[in-house]
Order: structure tokens, then C-alpha cells, then sequence
């Protein structure tokens, strides 16, 4: 793997990237949809500091796992006119803000829902062999790596915690979608995959402030709940693995290092983990968080959040180093 990189050669030869807006690399700017973050003051601190479309001041995850993996340049956003032809040698992002596997919530937010991902990423088979030739195709796509996040169980309800209150967040639970997404998925050729556990959702600023009753600390029920829906998805991996012997299948958790930047952000070189960057950084995300959200933070780096659900690039770069060594079977 050092030899390759030392070469200038990526470690995979491609990196798909399926998934929400932690992963949105700008999908949603080509959507009618209020879920969007294609205006300052996302963007920020990303490449000529102008926004993309990132739910982020900067980097995503996946762009620093990009990096990490030797690539000189991030997978594009799949629905943008120029994520075609040679474009998409080296893999493709199809994330959309506010999808996830329940196809209900995409569709209250004119998202693209995985399903929908997983058919677009059936289109880019077939670019690939328009570009490289059918067999050339085949080696990237079996080669390649498979990145996929999302609050896959967030309700509906809590997609809508920025807009209204609820008292009540009902059990995570691995659905028949689930096991068909990431089925599919083998079927249309994937052999490396990645899935990302659910984050602490109850450290999450929105969270904290909606569900805390007033308290500053994590909300425990929440983060419970996404400690048994983890659970699940690891026990589901395991099956799938069964099922499948050639698949490469790691459950890649994001929780415990993310819940340590929350509760421990001192220790990590952080200075504020209960606020956001953006406005008040209590509950300002997306359409939200604009250019006249008062308070806006003057350095995000010290923030491990940049809106009130999504990490700060400086968050996401430690992260990603943590999905690097979490996921080394998936490049051995």
C-alpha cells in the first residue's frame, strides 16, 4: 500500500459514496428541494472558500478518506452535468440530503432515496463501460470501494427537528430495505464495502437543545437508541457475510469517536462541542444556517460542529482517520 501511494496510485481504483448529507457533495443543488447548502456561509473554509453544496464550513468525510485512499481529486457529485465520461473513473458520489432508507422521508424532501442512488449508480456502470470498455469497467467496479452513511433511522419526525417538537422517537430498527439496498448492491457488483454506524444522535446540538429539557448534556434515550440499531447493523453484517463469502462487508463506527470529540472535545483540541459554529449553533442547519444567521463563529476549527448536525471539517478530518484505520481490510 506505501508503494502504491509513494507511486502516486490510489490504493482502490474507484470510491462510490452513497448516502445523506454528511456525504452530499452537492447532489441536492441539482434538486428541487429545500435541503440544500449552496450558499454561504457553507463552504467557507473549503477549496476558493465558496460553498458546494457540503453540509460543511469544508471537507466531508468521505473527501479526507478520498485523500487518505491517494486520490488527487474527490469522487464528483453524480447529478451534476459534469460527473460524466472520464469523470467518473476513479468512483462517483451519489449522497442526497435528506435521503436515507426510508424512501418516505427522500420523498418529503424531494431527496434522492438509496434506492434511487443505487439505480443512478446503475447508469454510471454503464458510462464506465461506454469510457473504459466493458472489462475495464468490471476491474473498477470490483476493485472499488463502497462508502455508504446515513441516519438511516431517523423518522420522518426527526427530520423535521428544526421545524417542530416531538416528544416521542421510536426504536431503530434494520428493515427489509436495508438488507435489500446492501444486497443489491452485491449484486451490481460491489465486493468492498463500507457502512457507517449511527452517530450518538442524542450529542447532536439539535438533539440536545429539542430533546434535553434544558439540560447541555447528550440525550441518553437517543443515543441509547442508536446503540441498538448499531447493534442490529452489526449482527446483519455478519449474516450478510455469511450469505456471501467474496463479500468484504465492515461495520465502520463513527459513534464512539464522535461521541469522544462531544464529551472530551478538550482533549482532542477542541474548544466548543455542545454548539455549532453556524448562528446560535443550537438548531440551525441548511436553510437555516445562511450568511445573516446571527453569531456565526469567526473559527470552526474549534468547533466539532459546524451546524447543528453536521461535524465541522476539523471534526470530520479526525473521523475519517478513524473510518482509515477501522476500514484497512477493505484496501488489504
Amino acid at each position: 500500500m506505501v508503494f502504491n501511494m509513494a507511486k502516486g496510485q490510489p490504493l482502490v481504483p474507484a470510491l462510490f459514496i452513497f448516502g445523506d448529507s454528511v456525504f452530499d457533495v452537492g447532489n441536492n443543488n441539482q434538486l428541487y428541494t429545500i435541503v440544500k447548502a449552496n450558499f454561504p456561509p457553507y463552504g467557507r473554509d473549503f477549496k476558493n472558500h465558496m460553498p458546494t453544496g457540503r453540509f460543511c464550513n469544508g471537507k466531508l468525510a468521505s473527501d479526507f478518506t478520498a485523500e487518505n485512499l491517494g486520490f488527487t481529486s474527490y469522487p464528483p457529485a453524480y447529478l451534476n452535468l459534469k460527473a460524466k465520461g472520464k469523470n467518473i473513473l476513479n468512483g462517483a458520489n451519489f449522497a442526497s440530503g435528506a435521503s436515507g432508507y426510508y424512501e418516505s422521508t427522500a420523498k418529503l424532501y424531494h431527496a434522492v432515496s438509496l434506492s434511487q442512488q443505487l439505480e443512478h449508480y446503475k447508469e454510471c456502470q454503464n458510462e464506465l463501460a461506454e469510457v473504459t470498455g466493458r472489462s475495464n469497467a468490471s476491474s473498477i467496479i470490483s476493485g472499488a470501494i463502497y462508502l455508504t452513511f446515513s441516519y438511516s433511522a431517523i423518522p420522518v419526525s426527526f427530520r423535521h427537528v428544526f421545524l417542530s417538537t416531538f416528544t416521542s422517537w421510536p426504536l431503530p430498527r434494520l428493515s427489509k430495505t436495508d438488507m435489500k439496498f446492501f444486497k443489491n448492491l452485491y449484486a451490481l457488483g460491489a465486493r468492498r464495502i463500507g457502512v457507517t454506524t449511527l452517530p450518538p444522535m442524542g450529542c447532536l446540538p439539535a438533539s440536545i437543545t429539542i430533546f434535553g429539557s434544558g439540560s447541555n448534556d447528550c440525550v441518553s434515550r437517543l443515543n441509547n437508541d442508536a446503540v441498538n440499531f448499531n447493534r442490529k447493523l452489526n449482527t446483519t453484517s455478519q449474516n450478510l457475510k455469511k450469505w456471501f463469502p467474496d463479500l468484504i462487508l465492515v461495520v465502520l463506527d463513527i459513534y464512539q469517536p464522535l461521541y469522544d470529540l462531544v464529551t472530551k472535545p478538550s482533549e482532542n483540541g477542541f474548544f466548543e462541542a455542545r454548539k455549532a459554529c453556524c448562528g446560535t449553533g443550537l438548531v440551525e442547519t441548511s436553510i437555516l444556517c445562511n450568511h445573516k444567521s446571527i453569531g456565526t463563529c469567526a473559527n470552526a476549527s474549534e468547533y466539532v460542529f459546524w451546524d447543528s448536525f453536521h461535524p465541522s471539517e476539523a471534526a470530520n478530518k479526525v473521523l475519517a482517520d478513524d473510518l482509515l484505520i477501522a476500514g484497512i481490510s477493505l484496501i488489504s
